[in-house]
């Protein structure tokens, strides 16, 4: 018993070490635990722990009735019934000692898990923090070629303005000039009126004076 319980410790504490430092072995005992964990696999684990726990509290016990029986008879105690009380102690420090270490393995294996379970969605986490950092950069950059399109947009909005106003000035100019010319050719048709008036009033004079002038030769001849 002695024997296997010594084993027993020192197995468990190899599997403590083991879960101290960061090696592949570490990995295989983890997965061996996470399938021990599964199924039927805690209600055996809790069965032994639980028998363990019976047969320490009850070697325990034995060592409360040698020790009251050593009290009772006045301090004699008898060869047999020392050797029996080391052993029991012995028996039971290392039942609780094993136990003990059992809840340490667990409470490491567990801890070792979720801090695994951690990084991984610390690390996912942070994969999409790039992600969405790449795509806020992509966006960025999207943002200042559309603002970049804006600016020369709106300075060819700027020219065409100019350009509208320089020909705003052109047609009025043009509208005036029109009018100018509009005034100068209705005065032209009103002199040219007079002057076919008069040019008329000559050729009606002039009539005028070749038949005066015929009437006087016709006179002359008679």
């Amino acid at each position: 018993m002695i024997q296997l319980l010594f084993t027993l410790i020192f197995a468990e504490m190899a599997l403590i070490v083991i879960f101290v430092f960061k090696t592949p072995l570490r990995k295989l005992v983890i997965m061996g635990l996470d399938r021990v964990k599964r199924g039927r696999g805690p209600i055996i684990v809790k069965t032994v722990a639980g028998t363990v726990f019976v047969v320490m509290m009850s070697t325990i016990y034995s060592v409360a009735s040698i020790h009251t029986r050593w009290v009772d008879e006045g301090g004699d105690i008898t060869p047999t019934d020392q050797i029996l009380l080391a052993q029991h102690l012995l028996e039971a420090s290392l039942m609780g000692f094993s136990l003990f270490l059992a809840f340490m393995i667990d409470r490491l294996h567990h801890y070792i898990r979720e801090l695994s379970i951690r990084r991984k969605t610390m690390e996912a986490v942070k994969k999409q923090n790039r992600a969405f950092e790449d795509g806020k950069s992509g966006v960025s950059e999207e943002i200042k070629t559309l603002e970049g399109e804006a600016s020369a947009l709106r300075g060819k909005i700027r020219q065409l303005e100019s350009e509208l106003e320089e020909k705003a000035k052109e047609a009025s100019s043009a509208e005036a000039n029109a009018g100018a010319l509009k005034k100068q050719s209705e005065g032209f048709l009103l002199e040219y009126d007079r002057l076919l008036e008069e040019n008329q009033n000559l050729r009606s004079q002039l009539q005028s004076l070749d038949r005066t002038l015929s009437r006087s030769d016709s006179k002359k001849v008679s």
